[in-house]
């Protein structure tokens, strides 16, 4: 038997396709992680770190607007995977305050210890209101280093032979790399920490060839099938999600993040990277 299709029947069709989407898009979605693995090519790699594993989460965003119980198991699944190292590319709140670093602390609490530690970049939202709070940064900070979080701002620290750098955010008032970064040789086994991808395109960099890990996009939060995001917070829209070879011997990659500003996410789901050390 035949369906006729009708003008309503079309509309209802439509509006039920709708629902369905917007439905998978604020509850589905922002909250289905997905894990990345991948090798991380370093030059030089001390031999004792070939084969060890490094985590990377971004953007938790902890605000009332997140659900602090989906960031936690997010956490625990990250301590499920054994990384050697955790590494937090920025954004750990949405709008830095005394209120929101014990929540975060708090949050980490989820997170079991590492056997060679967890490290923390700050992201622009790190730096509270218009990201300019140096006073609510330093309190943040100093939560983070109470929980376990090794926190670098424009500074470094060696893991048994590989240099991590921690770069401040790019928008914030502490955006100073150039001391650190110079220090890099274009041989040392280093991996950078910086929170917005746009910081890459900058005359900061020195000898410096190697990974840099960053968050900041979400990737969009929303991409159509096979399209670029609508939109990113960033000046060079080649910077999404994933891997790019900037092609001066330094490789990027942006992770989606795991939290969100606005509830919303479709086609770029929340993401835990683990990336697996390998000599370059």
């Amino acid at each position: 038997m035949k369906i006729r299709l009708t003008r309503r029947r079309f509309l209802l069709g439509t509006a039920s396709a709708a629902a369905a989407v917007g439905a998978y898009t604020w509850r589905v979605e922002p909250h289905w992680v997905t894990v990345t693995r991948r090798d991380l090519p370093v030059r030089n790699l001390p031999p004792a770190l070939a084969g060890r594993t490094l985590a990377q989460v971004s953007d938790l965003h902890v605000c009332p607007r997140v659900d602090t119980e989906y960031l936690g198991a997010a956490l625990r699944e990250v301590s499920a995977l054994q990384p050697d190292i955790v590494v937090v590319t920025g954004d750990f709140v949405s709008n830095a305050s005394p209120e929101r670093s014990e929540e975060v602390a708090r949050l980490l609490e989820n997170l079991a210890a590492t056997p060679l530690g967890c490290f923390g970049a700050f992201g622009n939202h790190d730096y509270g209101e218009r990201w300019s709070d140096m006073g609510a940064a330093e309190h943040l900070e100093k939560r983070l280093t109470g929980a376990g979080v090794t926190v670098l701002r424009n500074a470094s620290h060696v893991v048994k032979g590989l240099t991590l750098v921690g770069v401040d955010d790019l928008w914030g008032p502490n955006f100073y790399p150039k001391p650190v970064l110079s220090k890099l040789s274009a041989d040392e086994p280093a991996i950078v920490l910086c929170h917005n991808p746009d910081a890459v395109d900058g005359p900061v960099w020195g000898a410096f060839r190697g990974w840099i890990l960053s968050g900041h996009t979400h990737g969009g939060q929303c991409k159509p099938p096979f399209l670029p995001p609508p939109l990113l917070p960033v000046v060079n829209r080649r910077y999404t999600s994933g891997a790019f070879d900037l092609g001066d011997g330094r490789a990027l990659y942006i992770n989606c993040g795991l939290g969100y500003l606005r509830r919303v996410r479709f086609n770029v789901r929340p993401e835990i990277t683990l990336f697996t050390l390998v000599p370059a």
